[in-house]
């Protein structure tokens, strides 16, 4: 008592003198009970050691271990090495504990909310161990916050949501099961040798995620958005989505005795015209509430990038939070929607992808109010073993740095499962945050039921050829429960695999010979050149002193003032700069009712400073956007700053313009050479998406690009590689030269949002062009007209008949070219015309055949671009050029040659290189000085 006194007077005077599980006691406790206010030493409560005080203080670290360590030995290994774990720091016997200690002590001093049938110290131990290191264990001590730390670790330890269910719900519960493994086998005996990624070994994760959507219907949230890879997917698709069995069997082709058409009344599902394999696609459920109402419920769908889906998820589910019918930014609604990720173990920790959508979750810009996140672990990647796939404890392990509660749980337990999906989705609506739970199982056959797992993992294969099946287990543990009898569970499987089979033999015969190839939408084959987009001018003129209004109080940076000052004058002087004529663009489309939405990496001003659709109080540091004040707009305007990421942030607002088609998306590289990194969803779900499962983007992607001499890294946003994407118009290519054609260009992709002629638009932006008075257009040019795909030199081509060379190009290189006509005015250029390809793809022939007619004498054609040989437009537009041309008429390339890297380091090195392509273009002195 003397030591317990002493140290109390020590914590008092600091806490850090004391050992700090005696602070935490006293924190948590206060003064020792027999201390009264005068603090002197109570009668009749002597007795207590030295020996027992550390004793008390030993027995608080080891419940502590437990809490923090539980985890190491919990039994949540339904197979392998790790089903027997050990862990001694949750061992009594590593802190010099008996059993007898453990006795001596009330449970009340070491767990102040232990239940009243836990009496001493060693209840408490036992009990705790349960908790943490049965079926289920948790992880939530690198959660920073104190809040949910400590509701965490009183829904464990009260086993607030513990599942208790009836007879009834254990034998709807183990039919679930039963359908589950049933659907399974007779896949896999009716479509031998084919591909299905079988979710065997992992089984309740259907019961799981149908718990989920249970509960997200009575809470009336709106729509449960999911992503995940193959593994389960049929059967995901067949009892969370409710595709009809009969749809899934037709597209299993090549079956043994028939093509497969499924019955009349089985709903189809619209893919695209090309279509994808059959565990690639996704569907949507609605499911009915009370009233009119009902919860959508939707699996996106994820080519064999596995996680790369997990951003676009994200993106769809932001999209149906947020109300965008007014000014302003937009205002998610996190209760309107919520996201379900289910990784792959070895794709989790191995992907990065995974790490830049968790640290998406709690930025203001991309936040859903939490993902519920679901570890699909079948020990297993492929054929590696996870000692060689990680260097983590655990697959989950990656969360733990995003502050993600993490819940291992066996997935041989049904019940223990459904407490996880419980205590997930109270957390995270609770708390509005991600949490993760790792459904530890294994895989029943190889990857994709075609290799061979056993020559490269013998061990674990033996004990799951040894391992009872869920299905079975559960039944056992309800047989001995009383719940059902082994004659209902023979029954019941009877019962499912006649459903099955009933429905396979109803279906009918394919007298097709051959399938018919679908065609590409009427309205995608289609050009846009009928939309109109000209505004009058009062009203630009208008929105352009509305834009430039701000805050009476509101101090702006001098250097910033004076250039929205310059804005002002546009109109007056005549000279609409890009700045503007973006700004423009973006005020009109607003002003007619469709939300913007744009992010990237300093997307608020711009990477070159020019946008500043966020303005900064060098005084107070609050923020204002001119296009959140706009008179007479309806429609929302978000305009973040993305973190340095470009897969996940891309993949995101990729899937935000697909879920809101009536918003225009875009996203803006910090320099185009950086869409690299997100080359992943630009091929498998910009690119093809439309064509592979029918969805449709009109999103826009804004890649700086122009030869300046800043480098490899600063010059090529890569167009040749979304030219070699492009087929049967699945986006624009565009490289426009004028504030004008780009006002037009982002009008025209605004109206076309939400129409079976959408598509997303690539932009090649501009850097030093961005403030080139030769890209400045005259007001009439906004007010009159629409986008042109091809643009003719001015002052050229006016004597027809003397033309002889044609030269085509596009972006600044065609701003160089105007600069150095200007330069040399005082020469004859009457052989000379010069068309700025705008429009790369879909490639403008028509109109660049009409404009070459006028021009009977033309010997050469000639493409002149800054890019190498093998980059850039060349390859995409030389068979154009060749077929345009007669057979008089040499089509020419000028340009750089063909290099490893898209350019050259050395500044001086560039300029003599642009100034000979110019020279060469015009037939000028040569030029150029290499030194």
């Amino acid at each position: 008592m003397g030591y317990v006194e002493e140290q109390y007077e020590l914590f008092l005077e600091d806490p850090e003198l004391v050992d700090p599980s005696l602070k935490d006691i006293f924190r948590e406790y206060g003064a020792p009970e027999w201390i009264s206010s005068g603090g002197t030493t109570q009668p009749g409560s002597q007795g207590l050691t030295d020996g027992d005080v550390q004793k008390i203080s030993t027995t608080m670290k080891l419940v502590e271990s437990i809490r923090r360590h539980g985890h190491l030995e919990a039994n949540i290994y339904p197979v392998g090495r790790k089903k027997d774990r050990y862990s001694p720091l949750v061992d009594p016997k590593t802190y010099g504990l008996s059993d007898e200690d453990l006795r001596s002590i009330p449970s009340k001093w070491i767990w102040k909310n232990a239940p009243a049938n836990v009496k001493n110290a060693l209840d408490v131990v036992n009990t705790l161990r349960s908790r943490y290191s049965g079926k289920i264990s948790f992880e939530f001590y690198h959660v920073h916050d104190n809040d949910e730390r400590e509701w965490l670790q009183q829904s464990v330890e009260s086993e607030e949501f513990k599942v208790s269910l009836s007879s009834e719900e254990k034998k709807e519960l183990l039919k679930s099961l039963a359908e589950v493994e049933g659907f399974e086998q007779f896949l896999g005996k009716t479509f031998v040798g084919q591909k299905r990624f079988s979710i065997e070994g992992l089984d309740v994760m259907v019961p799981m995620l149908n718990r989920l959507v249970h509960d997200a219907k009575n809470d009336s949230v709106e729509h449960v958005l999911m992503g995940m890879a193959h593994r389960g997917r049929l059967n995901v698709l067949a009892h969370v989505l409710g595709k009809p069995y009969d749809l899934i069997f037709s597209e299993f082709h090549h079956s043994p005795d028939k093509e497969l058409i499924p019955s009349e009344g089985s709903t189809g599902i619209n893919y695209g015209w090309t279509g994808d394999v059959k565990y690639h696609f996704g569907a949507d459920r609605d499911i009915k509430r009370e009233g009119e109402k009902s919860t959508r419920v939707t699996l996106a769908h994820n080519p064999s990038h596995l996680e790369f889906v997990n951003p676009i998820v994200e993106g769809y589910t932001r999209a149906a939070q947020d109300d965008r019918s007014h000014k302003g930014y937009a205002k998610p609604d996190p209760n309107k929607a919520f996201t379900i990720s289910i990784h792959g173990d070895a794709a989790f920790i191995g992907e990065g992808v995974v790490a830049e959508t968790l640290n998406l979750s709690r930025l203001e810009g991309y936040h859903t109010g939490g993902t519920i996140h679901i570890i699909a672990n079948n020990l297993v990647g492929f054929t590696t073993n996870n000692t060689d796939g990680r260097s983590t404890t655990y697959a989950s392990d990656l969360a733990k740095g995003f502050e993600i509660p993490v819940v291992h749980v066996n997935a041989d337990d049904p019940e223990a499962c459904l407490t996880a999906v419980n205590l997930v989705y109270e957390y995270r609506k609770k708390f509005q945050k991600d949490i993760l739970i790792d459904l530890v199982g294994y895989r029943r056959y190889g990857h994709n039921e075609m290799d061979e797992p056993r020559s490269t993992q013998p061990f674990l294969y033996k004990d799951i050829d040894q391992h009872e099946s869920v299905l079975h287990e559960y039944a056992n543990t309800l047989n001995e429960e009383g719940v059902i009898t082994d004659d209902e569970f023979t029954q019941l499987k009877k019962d499912v695999s006649k459903k099955f089979k009933s429905i396979y033999d109803n279906m009918k015969e394919d007298e097709q010979e051959e399938p018919e190839e679908a065609e590409v939408p009427e309205a995608l084959a289609n050009g846009l050149d009928e939309i109109e987009t000209a505004v009058p001018l009062e009203t630009l003129k208008e929105l352009n002193e509305n834009m430039l209004k701000r805050p009476e109080d509101f101090t702006v940076f001098k250097k910033l003032e004076r250039i929205l000052k310059k804005r002002a004058k546009g109109f007056e002087e005549g000279k609409v700069d890009w700045a503007l004529g973006e700004a423009l663009a973006f005020a009109t489309i607003l002003k007619e009712g469709t939300p913007i939405r744009i992010t990237g990496q300093d997307t608020e001003r711009g990477t070159f400073a020019h946008r500043h659709a966020v303005l900064h109080d060098v005084e107070t540091e609050k923020t204002y956007s001119p296009f959140h004040e706009l008179d007479g707009v309806n429609a929302s305007f978000d305009v973040y700053n993305s973190p340095l990421s470009e897969i996940g942030v891309l993949g995101f607002e990729y899937g935000y313009s697909v879920q809101s088609p009536e918003t225009l998306v875009f996203w803006e590289a910090q320099f185009g050479d950086f869409a690299n990194t997100a080359q992943v969803i630009l091929d498998q779900f910009i690119a093809a998406g439309r064509a592979k499962w029918g969805q449709k983007s009109n999103m826009v992607l804004l890649l700086p690009h122009g030869y300046e001499g800043q480098g490899p890294e600063h010059s090529s946003a890569r167009l040749e590689r979304f030219l070699q994407l492009s087929a049967e118009n699945n986006f624009t290519v565009a490289n426009v030269t004028s504030s004008a054609q780009f006002f037009h260009l982002l009008r025209r992709q605004a109206a076309i949002g939400g129409k079976d002629s959408a598509r997303p638009l690539v932009v090649m932006s501009p850097k030093s062009l961005l403030r080139n008075p030769r890209v400045a257009a005259a007001p009439s040019e906004f007010t009159e007209g629409k986008f042109k795909p091809v643009v003719e030199q001015e002052n050229l081509g006016k004597k027809k008949t003397k033309v002889k060379r044609l030269v085509l190009g596009s972006g600044k290189i065609m701003v160089d070219l105007d600069e150095a006509l200007e330069e040399h005015k005082g020469e004859d250029f009457d052989w000379l015309h010069v068309l700025r390809v705008e429009q790369i793809y879909p490639f403008p022939a028509k109109q660049i055949k009409d404009m070459m007619a006028r021009y009977k004498n033309i010997e050469e054609i000639v493409w002149v671009q800054e890019e190498p040989r093998n980059a850039g437009s060349w390859d995409f537009v030389k068979e154009e050029l060749q077929t345009l041309a007669k057979d008089s008429q040499m089509v020419k390339y000028i340009g750089r040659p063909r290099r490893s890297s898209p350019s050259v380091g050395e500044p001086n090195i560039h300029k003599s290189e642009q100034n000979k392509i110019i020279n060469q273009t015009l037939k000028l002195s040569k030029g150029g000085d290499s030194q």
